[in-house]
């Protein structure tokens, strides 16, 4: 039987829940001291900074964050994310076609079909997730470097596309003397969260993947098909990880098929962070933006403070397990509540 407290997520557009007020609060509480300890914090140029830097996150976040409301756990997209993106940069300057638009759909259907891989696996071996997609993401990896390589790509050899889409700015301002802006990525990743957030919300795909989140047999038995709804949350989130190693690859101007591996756990923890939980069913798109920036002003502020950034891994797993703290005995309270009426 589906809880009702897990509907909340559904029905609620007005008001923030109590995870995502608290992670406010933290932001700007963090900020405040950060922009105390160092007055440098607060300006043009961070604000470009944390655009620019995170946007990769946030859209890999989107993905996780759906397929965690779901029950599941991928640990295979930064595999899948450095196939897609490295493949499709490699076909582009070995047949000399420098269209941004190429690199994006060659990539976009590798991920797409890495996805569908993991999606198959999932549902025929019936094992768990994070099993099965961390077995997938050495065999992706593996077979990378075994049928395309793994020579980085350098800025000379990188199509002028990319380059160009690099210095993409939505909105440009000068700092210290020196051209900056909002990247045209965080353009991106407003239009992919606002497109994950309708299809969450307002579809009966979405609903469909909170249902099999609280429970895929009651899912199962109410008619709907676990198969068809994995066949749509892993193939997205290979196009969001295929996404993220374009944007990534053009603004670091160099293309490193080991860059984005290891990242996994770290995504994983912002959209925990976020209020989403392990065992799917529940979870807000906000608050999963609202624990990617907590977790980039982690990354990106200690320096701020003075502090090696050897501490980033302590602060963000400090934050996780306090995150997960606050779900697990909320989640208590509100059991408590249920139980009583």
């Amino acid at each position: 039987m589906t809880r009702q407290a897990d509907k909340v997520p559904l029905l609620r557009a007005k008001k923030f829940n109590s995870m995502e007020k608290t992670l406010m609060v933290i932001i700007v509480a963090y900020a405040i001291i950060v922009s105390v300890i160092n007055p440098n914090f607060l300006s043009l140029g961070t604000l470009a900074d944390l655009t620019r830097n995170g946007t990769g996150m946030a859209i890999l976040a989107a993905g996780v964050y759906v397929i965690m409301i779901a029950g599941g756990i991928d640990v295979s997209f930064p595999a899948v994310a450095i196939m897609s993106g490295y493949t499709s940069v490699v076909i582009a300057v070995r047949t000399g076609i420098d269209s941004m638009l190429f690199i994006v759909v060659v990539a976009a259907l590798i991920g797409a079909l890495l996805g569908t891989v993991n999606a198959l696996l999932i549902h025929w071996l019936e094992l768990p997730t994070f099993i099965v997609t961390l077995g997938t993401s050495s065999i992706f990896y593996g077979l990378m470097t075994t049928l395309v390589g793994t020579k980085p790509v350098t800025i000379s050899q990188m199509p002028k596309s990319m380059l160009s889409f690099g210095r993409w700015n939505v909105i440009s301002f000068t700092v210290k003397g020196q051209q900056n802006g909002i990247a045209g990525f965080f353009l991106i990743a407003v239009i992919v969260y606002a497109a994950v957030w309708f299809v969450m919300n307002h579809t009966t795909l979405g609903h469909s993947v909170y249902a099999i989140g609280n429970s895929e047999e009651s899912a199962r038995r109410a008619g709907l098909s676990p198969l068809h709804i994995k066949l749509f949350i892993y193939p997205l989130m290979g196009v969001l990880a295929a996404l993220m190693a374009i944007i990534s690859f053009s603004n670091l101007k160099f293309v490193d098929p080991t860059s984005i591996m290891g990242t996994e756990l770290t995504v994983i923890a912002a959209v925990v962070i976020g209020g989403t939980r392990i065992t799917g069913g529940y979870g807000t798109l906000l608050g999963t933006f609202l624990g990617v920036a907590l977790v980039q002003l982690l990354n990106n502020t200690l320096v701020f403070m003075g502090i090696q950034s050897s501490w980033n891994n302590l602060f963000i797993g400090a934050v996780m397990i306090a995150a997960v703290v606050v779900i697990y005995y909320g989640e208590k309270r509100r059991n408590r509540r249920n139980m009583s009426f």
